[in-house]
């Protein structure tokens, strides 16, 4: 018998596979692609998406630690992986040991590198972060040839790339061309020093869409990969995200349909009073399965083909939904939460609005209980 979901979540490999594609025709074939695969794919699934990826063309992986970048590797061992994340002293050797190549943004941890590697007989291979403006990683512009001539004085030190992160590409311009300016005159002060880093790169999707002169050459995609710009009030006019498709659907199944009574309350706090007598269904999917808390009252489902809003506070695992417009609505039937049904769309982004949050939050929230189907070829 085959199993019936509660709550689901369908990934399309076909269309990860076209975004790739898609991204490579943009920028070239003298461009390397790092698609970022941390936070579990973005919500699809890291080995089964790492899996794609690599039968798909993608050069580099990019992670957040090294749990993920052993994920990666379970998968397939001829990809780099760069933890994009900052090292703990006691995960060196770790690093060392699985080839991963890792970020260094000061002289102290270029040092405790280098005396892992010298006590592992091995060499790490280094990528150094500059910081522009973001503030989270990364040596001060003014320190970075500094940095880098202390890295390449250690043998057991390889320095394969230099890169740095756009804080606001999608909504400040001018800062962005301030960052972009300041990793520019970075890469030209290395480069009359005689030091040339095989990798230079800058670009996230945001800065994909809205500063694409910074493509040096390797580029760092994470949301665009999955089908999904990221909201900006900036206009762009570049092509990197056109012809892109959604590559996940987050659906759940009506459990019960009943009829409410003028004035009768929905849900925990009674935060909706019916105005008039209602048709009401409730579905599975809640908080617990990554449908955000805040979307209460606030966000649309497609049931039918049409939308239906979230009535009452979404709760941990059941969600409450207005069908009072629907003729026939039986325990069963297919909402879908993000994505198509019928000429309805639904986007992480639009969900990500109802919520007060962003798109990657919607994606990476959607918990490990929620089983993911993958469509249009086998996911390693």
């Amino acid at each position: 018998m085959k199993p019936c979901h509660r709550c689901w979540a369908e990934v399309s490999l076909d269309a990860l596979r076209g975004n790739l594609a898609w991204l490579r025709h943009c920028v070239g074939p003298e461009v390397k692609i790092m698609t970022v695969v941390k936070a579990d794919a973005y919500g699809h699934g890291l080995r089964q998406i790492a899996g794609l990826l690599m039968q798909a063309g993608t050069d580099f992986f990019g992670v957040a630690n090294l749990t993920e970048a052993h994920a990666v590797r379970s998968v397939g061992k001829g990809w780099p992986v760069l933890m994009l994340g900052a090292c703990l002293r006691d995960e060196m050797d770790l690093a060392i040991r699985d080839n991963v190549q890792v970020t260094i943004s000061s002289t102290d941890e270029a040092e405790a590198f280098s005396s892992a590697a010298h006590r592992l007989r091995r060499r790490a291979i280094v990528h150094m972060k500059v910081d522009t403006g973001m503030g989270r990683l990364g040596v001060a512009p003014e320190k970075a040839v500094a940095l880098a001539r202390h890295i390449t004085r250690h043998p057991r030190l390889k320095l394969e790339g230099v890169y740095t992160h756009f804080a606001s590409a999608e909504d400040d311009a001018p800062f962005s061309a301030e960052q972009a300016l300041r990793f520019g005159k970075v890469v030209e002060a290395l480069a009359d020093s005689g030091l040339k880093p095989p990798l230079i790169h800058a670009n996230n999707s945001a800065a994909l869409l809205h500063q694409p002169g910074t493509v040096f050459n390797l580029i760092r995609p994470g949301l665009l990969v999955y089908g999904v710009s990221p909201p900006a009030p900036r206009r762009r006019d570049t092509e990197f995200g056109d012809h892109l498709r959604a590559a996940l659907s987050l659906k759940a199944r009506v459990t019960l349909v009943k009829d409410i009574p003028k004035n009768g309350s929905l849900s925990y706090g009674r935060s909706f009073v019916a105005p008039r007598r209602m048709r009401v269904a409730t579905i599975a999917a809640g908080y617990g399965d990554g449908y955000l808390r805040s979307g209460s009252n606030r966000a649309m489902v497609l049931l039918h083909g049409r939308r239906c809003p979230v009535v009452g506070r979404i709760t941990m695992d059941q969600t409450l939904i207005d069908v009072s417009r629907l003729e026939r609505v039986v325990s069963g039937d297919e909402v879908v939460l993000i994505g198509r049904q019928g000429a309805e769309q639904i986007t992480a982004s639009e969900l990500a609005g109802w919520c007060g949050t962003i798109p990657w939050e919607v994606l990476t929230a959607i918990a490990h209980r929620v089983p993911r189907l993958y469509q249009g070829g086998q996911a390693s």
